[in-house]
């Protein structure tokens, strides 16, 4: 029994082993296998892209700003006596009025008779310096013959002087009379826009109160804040455009500039005459000035739908020869319809892609769809 348990393992031995050989062959199902389908989807194009080429343009140059609106020149009107009511009030917001035009009439009835008392102080000098010069007269007539003491020939003399200094007195106390008389009609300095009023018949204002507030000629003036490094180039006559909040545009012409910078925000304040137009004081608005020698800023434009915002960057994809993505660093310019100043990072003749850049990343492979250039931006 056991010689025949033996020959029967020596013949199982070989096949044990090529079983077990055969095992370790196998490969584990575990194991991850290369295939080329799966190099192929490796090199899979990430997106179908439409290709730009920059553009050059040649725009004017003009200098953005922003800034208030305000009046050329606001001033306040008030009464210029005290104590007297208001008996009518002829002007309200809104209302254009000319030079001299009545703003308020103040009750004068007071003034009234202090001008009348004036006038027969006045009246009762003159009386009294004419009896006083009839009898210096009479002093000087017979000063030479002894008739009169020389005291008595001062005294007339002295009394003749007296009532002619009472006359100018009495004459001043008229004038001042009558312009208090004046002064209650409260009249408007210069053709303006009534901007603001507090006048209100029945109350008593008092001497130097307010009761209206103008802007002079109704001209109004963009007040606009021009970065110290661009304030240099600007010059009185300058043309100027600004955009209302409601959509207006403005022109206007640069009337001065500011002599210093703000120490804070790095601005300088540059003072436009604005056209007649439906800008109000108070509004703020956004605009540029085009200096008058409009020297042509060469650059390159690409869409703006090129241009990728990122991170608070400007990016572009450029496409490589490979159809492979790099992500570019740029500083964009200014904006015209759909194109966009780009000041640096790419050179003509390079290709970038169109639209689409959000769903971008750097280093994609991509297939090119059509190579279509910008449309030419507006000159």
């Amino acid at each position: 029994m056991k010689r025949r348990h033996s020959e029967r393992l020596t013949v199982l031995l070989p096949t044990i082993a090529l079983a077990i050989l055969g095992a370790c062959s196998a490969p584990n199902a575990d194991t991850p296998q290369s295939s080329p389908n799966a190099a192929t989807s490796a090199a899979r194009p990430a997106l179908t892209v439409e290709v730009t080429i920059p553009q050059p343009v040649a725009w004017s140059r003009s200098i953005p700003a922003t800034g208030n609106v305000a009046a050329w020149q606001e001033t306040i009107v008030g009464s210029e006596i005290g104590g007297l009511r208001i008996a009518q009030v002829h002007a309200n917001v809104g209302d254009r009025v000319t030079k001299g035009q009545i703003l308020v009439t103040l009750d004068d009835a007071v003034v009234q008779a202090d001008l009348a008392q004036a006038r027969a102080q006045l009246q009762e000098a003159r009386a009294m310096h004419a009896e006083a010069r009839a009898n210096g007269d009479r002093a000087r007539r017979f000063q030479p013959t002894g008739m009169m003491s020389e005291q008595q020939v001062t005294q007339y003399l002295t009394a003749e002087q007296t009532a002619k200094s009472r006359i100018e007195l009495a004459a001043a106390r008229v004038q001042l009379a009558e312009l208090r008389v004046r002064q209650t009609r409260i009249l408007a300095p210069d053709d303006a826009l009534i901007s603001g009023r507090a006048a209100t018949v029945g109350t008593v204002p008092q001497a130097g109160q307010e009761l209206y507030r103008l802007i002079l000629q109704g001209r109004l003036e963009w007040r606009a804040e021009v970065a110290a490094e661009d304030i240099g180039q600007i010059r009185s006559g300058d043309a100027a455009k600004l955009k209302l909040a409601g959509g207006e545009t403005v022109s206007g012409r640069v009337r001065s500039i500011a002599p210093s910078i703000d120490p804070q925000t790095r601005n300088g304040i540059v003072y436009v005459d604005l056209d007649q137009s439906g800008a109000k004081a108070g509004m703020f608005a956004n605009g540029e000035i085009i200096p008058l020698a409009q020297e042509l800023a060469h650059a390159l434009s690409l869409p703006q739908s090129a241009v990728l915002l990122r991170d608070g960057f400007s990016y572009v994809f450029r496409i490589g020869s490979d159809r492979k993505l790099a992500q570019v660093r740029v500083t964009p310019g200014r904006r015209r319809g759909d194109s966009m100043e780009i000041l640096a990072g790419i050179a003509e003749g390079e290709r970038f892609v169109r639209s689409g850049v959000g769903f971008l990343n750097d280093g994609d492979l991509v297939d090119i769809a059509a190579a279509t250039p910008a449309a030419s931006p507006q000159q």
